[in-house]
């Protein structure tokens, strides 16, 4: 066992949003009641002031460390960033990552039945945003008495939340690491979840979103191979495959998977289907796609000066879906309203993934930064 592992963990579930409190949508649109999902690790000090909150990405969800069964094959997926001693110390601090709604990972989605009918949602369940995503969590923060998060953290859709609560609820973030992220998706990527999502609702098997059973599984799998391209560098994918045939030294010449990136690809997306519900993909990138902070909160220089956060951004050099250029455009808004930023550009030859792999780099970039963060908590008791 890891001696530096919170070990086993149980998910809880908070429900929230009956008929007389619902979660109201950006859209116009009620929703309840609400389940969250989410997993804490460590403990809540006397006042609950050394919460941190970590936000999921498309496909993650609320296990981010620990395991559930000692027989479980996989920890969290950012186990080795989470626990006593690691970047986000359990012994200092308790960490809390709950599951975004339209998900299929527990919280309310596409899956979920509609107390109303008895019937999963499908495509019946509204369109959801980052900000209502934000706005659940909220529920749920003041559901477990937190007034105010020492800090929080997230990578890509995850970077989206931690933006969303720093300029929705400013004075609830005392500090903030927004990593791979940006402050909206570019055309390229909004074209490829837009790639994605054709890919599922031509699957005759969708069925209007109202399938059954595994549903357009070609149709996600095809998804998910459009958008894992994305998560990785072409450097990587040239020394990782190259143009290395798979099982055979000849060129077949017919139409089968030859090459070893596409037998990796299949792969992917197969596996990916055993995991993740299409409608609750086709949700999330829409909700991504939504994101734009100007759109919500004015130019970014207006936007920023509403923080109040202590922030730190993450970028990575090969990273082309959120490239280090949108990450400078967000520190260069901050220092222009004089806010306390840090930035940092990380070279990596793993693309967009590097959030999810170079974790000894990110653990002392984190580590720094949270350390600066309690100094200056100490100034303002003493002050």
């Amino acid at each position: 066992m890891d001696r530096k592992s919170v070990g086993r963990v149980t998910p809880q579930t908070f429900t929230f949003g009956g008929k007389d409190d619902p979660l109201v949508l950006e859209s116009g649109y009620t929703l309840g009641p609400v389940d969250i999902v989410y997993e804490s690790y460590g403990e809540p000090n006397a006042d609950h002031s050394n919460a941190i909150l970590i936000c999921h990405a498309l496909s993650g969800d609320h296990h981010v460390a620990g395991y559930h069964d000692p027989h479980d094959r996989r920890t969290g997926w950012w186990d080795n960033m989470i626990g006593p001693g690691k970047a986000f110390d359990t012994r200092r601090y308790w960490v809390i990552c709950s599951n975004i709604i339209g998900g299929c990972k527990g919280s309310t989605g596409p899956t979920s039945i509609d107390a109303r009918t008895g019937d999963p949602y499908g495509l019946t369940f509204p369109v959801v945003t980052i900000g209502d995503m934000v706005a659940a969590q909220k529920r749920l923060l003041d559901h477990l008495g937190i007034q105010r998060l020492y800090s929080m953290a997230g990578g890509s859709m995850g970077g989206f939340q931690v933006l969303e609560w720093s300029l929705r609820y400013p004075e609830m973030v005392r500090s903030a690491i927004c990593i791979a992220s940006a402050p909206r998706l570019s055309a390229q990527a909004i074209a490829f979840n837009s790639i994605g999502r054709s890919a599922i609702t031509r699957d005759p098997e969708w069925r209007e979103g109202h399938y059954t059973g595994r549903g357009p599984e070609q149709g996600l799998a095809t998804a998910r191979m459009i958008g894992h391209i994305t998560y990785l560098s072409e450097m990587l994918l040239d020394a990782k495959f190259g143009r290395r045939l798979q099982s055979a030294n000849r060129l077949s010449y017919n139409f089968s998977s030859e090459f070893a990136i596409e037998s990796y690809l299949n792969h992917k997306g197969s596996a990916f289907t055993e995991r993740f519900d299409a409608n609750s993909y086709l949700y999330i990138t829409k909700a991504m796609d939504y994101f734009d902070i100007e759109r919500s909160y004015g130019p970014l220089k207006e936007a920023f000066a509403r923080v109040q956060a202590r922030c730190l951004f993450v970028s990575y050099s090969t990273d082309w879906l959120f490239p280090t250029s949108q990450t400078k455009e967000m520190v260069r808004a901050m220092l222009s309203c004089g806010k306390p930023v840090s930035f940092i550009d990380i070279d990596s030859p793993y693309g967009h993934d590097a959030f999810l792999v170079e974790e000894e780099k990110l653990t002392r970039i984190v580590s720094g930064f949270l350390t600066g963060v309690e100094k200056t908590v100490d100034k303002e008791i003493t002050a």
